[in-house]
């Protein structure tokens, strides 16, 4: 079962492993690039594990899709732009470094393939260039279009009435987030167990993979013997990098500290900017006494700011614990958009259960949370600010609708190239997709 949902999960980057197992054909060919039967099936697999429909028209928005990017390969190979190796070397580094993540690690990658990394790399190397040219191409294309407001306003004016979307509410929230101090004693009664568990395998007592799945408190490797594979300089914290490069090849480091807590590592291999070893991290823990200075501590502090001793924005500065958010009033940015809002169906469940009885400007009482680094901390919420669910207007929800005039934009001058190259490339589809109404049109005028 496990094997089933990678391989479903592999097809979203890697889908030409999966084409080998359908008997195949040749469907259409665009210039000199070819697509298969296998292409289309394996993307009609995507998108059912996706929980998509798909329908008899499904086929025919695949090859469309399919055959503007192969277009647009073609083209930035007569254009001649640019995608170097070292470019496709990278990004194929992050795919597997992805993949890994989710099968358990780069052993576990290798053994499910029956391939070495550098063979798997070797597969997909062609697959993964030919889609940065058609990244990279369509950036040529539509890259420095832009929209005036004039525009914008008659794209939005150009909806029927009964077609103008729904915006959900959306909100923006601030916060004070206090994490317990781990004391100097507590930091030594982990460095001691950390120091005891170093030593057991250096004396060959327990084997650093064991010492890992017994101890190590890292969800995303302790199962794996604290395996994390081939990784990058800067995927990790500094002092994890720091550590990465220096201590010398399958030796256990010395104990280190990080946010995360006390590690040790074991690095097996180094190429580059890259290694590939193991590790063990103790975290840092904190006692229930603790955590509950810390709830009286905001409480008293939302006291302050309900008597108006003291200022939402100056106990942010004074309190917060949280850097992420504390140079911005406890903002909290949804990285997604860029935008300080968002959208209540899509908002951190915690956050959304933290504020879905405040009213503009209240305060929540203090909330236990989990930080990004697994430390246990409380925080106050605050809400700033809420919008009513609505129909989309162009006073209220500009920014939004700028983005769906900008990508009309971009498609029609696209739809325009892709008209102008089709009477000068060669391109033939199969008789059993003649029938297809496409986006794009594929048939040559006379």
């Amino acid at each position: 079962m496990t094997k089933l949902l990678f391989s479903i999960l592999l097809i979203t980057s890697f889908s030409s492993f999966f084409s080998q197992k359908v008997i195949d054909q040749i469907v259409a060919v665009v210039g000199d690039k070819s697509i298969l039967l296998s292409d289309i099936e394996t993307q009609k697999l995507q998108a059912l594990q996706q929980g998509i429909e798909v329908t008899e028209e499904t086929s025919c928005m695949v090859l469309d899709e399919l055959m503007f990017q192969q277009l647009l390969v073609h083209q930035a190979e007569i254009d001649s732009l640019e995608v170097t190796e070292d470019m496709v070397k990278t990004e194929l580094d992050q795919r597997i470094q992805y993949f890994a993540a989710q099968i358990g690690g780069i052993p576990e990658l290798e053994e499910f393939y029956g391939k070495s990394i550098e063979e798997i790399k070797d597969e997909f190397y062609v697959q993964i260039e030919d889609r940065m040219k058609a990244q990279k191409m369509q950036q040529e294309i539509s890259g420095s279009i832009t929209v005036s407001p004039k525009e914008v306003k008659e794209f939005f004016n150009s909806f029927p009435k009964d077609s103008i979307p729904f915006i959900n509410s959306k909100v923006q929230v601030s916060q004070i987030v206090i994490e317990p101090k781990v004391d100097a004693k507590q930091k030594q009664a982990i460095k001691e167990k950390l120091a005891k568990i170093r030593s057991r395998i250096i004396n060959g007592e327990i084997s650093f993979s064991v010492a890992a799945e017994f101890y190590s408190c890292d969800p995303g490797t302790q199962s794996s013997g604290g395996n994390f594979g081939w990784v990058n300089r800067g995927d990790f914290v500094p002092q994890f990098d720091a550590v990465a490069f220096n201590v010398p090849l399958n030796t256990v480091s010395e104990i280190f500290e990080s946010s995360y807590g006390f590690h040790i590592a074991l690095i097996e291999k180094r190429r580059g900017e890259q290694y590939y070893g193991s590790h063990i991290l103790l975290c840092k823990q904190v006692s229930e006494n603790q955590l509950a200075n810390v709830k009286t501590k905001l409480e008293n502090i939302r006291s302050s700011i309900l008597s108006n001793e003291t200022s939402w924005e100056k106990a942010v500065l004074k309190h917060s614990t949280d850097d992420n958010t504390k140079g911005s009033n406890g903002v909290i940015f949804n990285e997604t958009t860029g935008s300080m809002f968002w959208d209540m169906q899509e908002i951190d469940k915690q956050v959304f259960l933290g504020i879905k009885n405040l009213s503009i400007g209240e305060i929540s009482q203090p909330i236990y949370m989990e930080n990004s680094t697994g430390d246990f901390a409380y925080r106050l919420l605050k809400l700033i600010d809420q919008t009513e669910p609505h129909k989309a207007n162009i006073q209220d929800d500009y920014q939004m609708i700028q983005g769906y005039a900008l990508s009309s934009k971009q498609y029609d001058e696209i739809a325009l190239w892709v008209n102008e190259r089709v009477n000068t490339t060669f391109i033939k589809i199969n008789d059993e997709f003649n029938k297809c109404e496409f986006n794009y049109n594929w048939v040559k005028k006379p």
